[in-house]
């Protein structure tokens, strides 16, 4: 293969495509070894000399060293710097002691967040051929034979989080030995684990860590991530204990350079789509022999990609579409080796994918990422474009703007991107809707003890009102030995950790088969009667939203337009856990219902032109959740140049754009987020703009906002002003989700509204303010 230059490439980058925004160039880097620890089995050393690893990292060995002394350690270095034989250091000499060394044999217990991540790392544990390592993956595809072995013999256990919760744990007396012999627990990728699923994480940590006691072992926690803010406190946070962190990456790396993409069009010409223009981008780099991977938001976009790719090479006198495939979720596991296998040993010189091949799995030789739209946080970002250089060579990344509030300030603001991840991923263990659930599950497990229930106990602070709430509504019951589950059946089988509550299944009239599922709090809007419903690049007409029943009946048919429900909401105040006020601007965070009810839907022309509206009678839902808000008088609006006919618009607009720019900060999609408006809220008696977590009970990304609030909303300020349109469009203030249809919305007022809340965060709220709790 031809060398790459990644300068050359961007010089080739055509006249009539996406302008180069921003490029930065991160330099080449040394490698920085250090002794094998000596306790590190002979074996095991061996295994990894003969593989290339003559010495390994400093970092590798800092993290192995606090592993190997019983210290929970996070190891949080770059992409490809070898975060994997930090924690097979001490785990496989662990397994590999002598006979009579350990009270019992000892176990080790790997969770990823994917079944493909597991499955490459089991794959690399028998590429070292230790014999006393009997590994095994043990999740949803495993036959019910090999469970059973298993379950007896085996002492590797490579698995996911849904997995432990609904069979290792719950089964814990058919894994005893195994747990009696816990050593070490590797969480890989922890950076995955945030939101609601993280919190969902953090309560199965806890009822492992419950377990393993009960079985009396204490095992150690290992946890790995290429990218996030706050390695200690997030893994301390996911655990419920004290976590050492290791951050100084002594891995060596090629030069690799990044460029910003803006495919904004100049005034009066149609813009095109992201795609197109990453499709585009990937058959020139796979016409020069330049082997990439092209990113993209969902299924459907990769298959797209990929397809307008080979079409663009079919058209080259190279001939090289057969090298251009799609890569992503639903393929079977052969069919994803094959693909891997392929590009990796050359076959393949292009790839369009999903998420699906950003975590961790080793594909090297890859020499160029294409980044179709900002992937939804910066750890995803910085994932996808450490695919690249692998091998160490020099690489490069291209990430091309999508219409979308933070991808227009990335691009205009480089600086966001290039210096520092600046996101913290956030989880709320103290969730009474995730929690409560996760004491139910444990309570069957175990009968719950007083211990657990401690304010310094396994499970928190507020677990013990928790459990009482729960006896009250007869799902736990005391006695002697402690809190019983009381009901018949598993309570693991009613939770959902992907989400929260129940699931709607969409079901297909012709054949009767379920194609997937919605969480029923985004049902209403998503598969209401009459929505067009996309599912893997199809689309469906929904025929009846049947509520009752759970399920929503579509047909597969393409009418020709698409569908915005519109929907109308409140919120009501509960309680405020801190606020800080001014004279003339307040803030505060704290809990609120949020009441909400899809009123209709509209159907729209792909251009956007909307030729219909329809009324729908749907049932109004209220959920508690954690919010922050702001208040503003009218005398203050009025003297920054908002006239009270413009409030609620210019509001409305803010609203849009702060929640368009919060996972700039949290590690959240838009569409965890929620937000309300009003020029007059009850409660508050003055202007209000409130953004809250989109599921009950919160997921912590408001509350970081708070904390963060001057940071937070002079970016969005900045991110409106600096955006070309003259009066708002989906790169600034527009919603895709907006329940009014993007209406009132006032740019310019957005404008004023953020300088009046960011110079208010900067000054007087946080010099002269107060902090209360309630």
């Amino acid at each position: 293969m031809s060398s790459f230059d990644p300068r050359h490439a961007l010089d080739a980058l055509p006249p009539s495509g996406p302008r180069l925004a921003a490029t930065r160039t991160l330099p080449a880097r040394d490698a920085t070894v250090a002794p094998w620890p000596a306790w590190v089995a002979p074996e095991v050393r061996d295994a990894f000399a003969q593989r290339g690893i003559v010495a390994p990292y400093r970092h590798q060995v800092e993290a192995a060293e606090h592993l190997w002394a019983g210290r929970h350690c996070v190891l949080s270095t770059g992409t490809a710097s070898g975060k994997s034989l930090a924690f097979l250091l001490p785990a496989l000499s662990a397994v590999l002691a002598p006979p009579g060394e350990a009270r019992r044999a000892p176990t080790v217990l790997y969770l990823a967040p994917t079944k493909a991540l597991a499955a490459d790392q089991f794959a690399h544990l028998q590429e070292l051929g230790l014999p006393g390592v009997r590994a095994a993956v043990y999740d949803g595809d495993t036959p019910t034979d090999e469970r059973a072995w298993i379950r007896r013999h085996a002492n590797v256990v490579l698995t996911n989080p849904d997995m432990l919760h609904h069979s290792i744990l719950p089964g814990h007396g058919h894994f005893a030995a195994f747990l009696a012999g816990l050593r070490y627990v590797v969480v890989d990728e922890c950076h995955s684990y945030r939101g609601v699923f993280g919190t969902h994480v953090a309560a199965i940590l806890r009822r492992l860590r419950r377990l393993s006691a009960h079985h009396r072992a204490t095992p150690t926690f290992a946890f790995a991530s290429a990218t996030v803010a706050h390695p200690a406190q997030h893994a301390g946070a996911l655990l419920g204990a004290e976590v050492v962190a290791v951050t100084d990456d002594a891995s060596p790396a090629a030069e690799r350079t990044l460029a910003l993409l803006d495919p904004t069009p100049p005034p009066g010409e149609d813009r095109r789509s992201t795609l197109t223009h990453a499709a585009e981008r990937l058959a020139d780099l796979v016409a020069g022999d330049v082997r990439t991977v092209a990113f993209t938001r969902s299924r459907a976009g990769a298959e797209v990609v990929a397809e307008t790719a080979r079409r663009r090479l079919a058209q080259d006198p190279g001939g090289r579409e057969g090298a251009v495939a799609t890569y992503r979720g639903g393929y079977l596991p052969e069919d994803r080796r094959l693909l891997e296998r392929d590009l990796r040993e050359g076959r393949l010189l292009g790839i369009a994918s999903t998420s699906a091949l950003e975590l961790g799995i080793d594909i090297d030789g890859l020499d160029a990422v294409v980044l179709a739209g900002w992937p939804g946080t910066t750890a995803a970002w910085w994932q996808r474009a450490g695919r690249a250089g692998r091998a160490g060579r020099s690489s490069l990344v291209l990430f091309i703007a999508d219409e979308d509030p933070l991808d227009a300030y990335l691009v205009s603001h480089p600086e966001a991107l290039f210096d520092r991840p600046i996101e913290a991923c956030v989880v709320a263990p103290d969730n009474p809707h995730i929690l409560g659930p996760h004491l139910l599950a444990a309570a069957y497990e175990i009968p719950l003890l007083p211990q657990d229930l401690a304010p310094d106990g396994v499970f928190g602070p507020t677990a013990a009102a928790l459990v009482d709430r729960l006896a009250e509504a007869g799902l736990l019951r005391r006695r002697p030995a402690g809190w019983f589950w009381t009901r018949e059946g598993r309570p693991h089988d009613e939770l959902t950790l992907r989400g929260i509550g129940s699931q709607i299944r969409i079901v297909e009239d012709a054949t009767g088969r379920v194609i997937g599922t919605v969480d029923a709090a985004r049902a209403d809007a998503a598969l209401h009667t009459g929505a067009v419903h996309l599912h893997q690049g199809r689309t469906y007409v929904v025929r009846e939203l049947d509520l009752d029943d759970g399920c929503a009946h579509v047909v597969q048919g393409d009418p020709g337009w698409i569908t915005t429900a519109r929907s109308v909401s409140s919120f009501v105040v509960l309680g405020i856990a801190r606020d800080r006020a001014a004279d003339e601007v307040a803030a505060a965070t704290g809990r609120v219902s949020v009441r909400s009810q899809v009123t209709s839907f509209l159907r729209r022309l792909p251009g956007g032109e909307v030729i219909g509206q329809h009324p729908l009678d749907l049932p109004e839902r209220a959920m508690t959740t954690a919010a922050t808000w702001w208040t503003l008088t009218p005398e203050a609006l009025q003297e920054a140049g908002v006239e009270p006919a413009d409030v609620p618009g210019a509001l409305h607009a803010a609203e849009h754009a702060m929640i368009g720019l919060l996972p700039l900060l949290v590690a959240a999609d838009r569409w965890d987020i929620g937000g309300v408006s009003t020029a007059c809220h009850p409660d508050t008696g003055l202007p209000t703009i409130m953004i809250y977590d989109g599921h009950p009970g919160g997921a912590g990304f408001v509350t970081e906002g708070y904390e963060r609030a001057h940071e937070w909303i002079s970016r969005t300020r900045d991110a409106v002003s600096s955006c070309p349109c003259a009066a708002g469009c989906p790169s600034c203030v527009q919603s895709p989700k907006c329940g009014n249809g993007n209406e009132p919305l006032d740019k310019a007022g957005a404008i004023r509204v953020l300088g009046l809340l960011a110079d208010a965060e900067a000054g007087p709220l946080s010099a002269r303010g107060s902090e209360s709790a309630r």
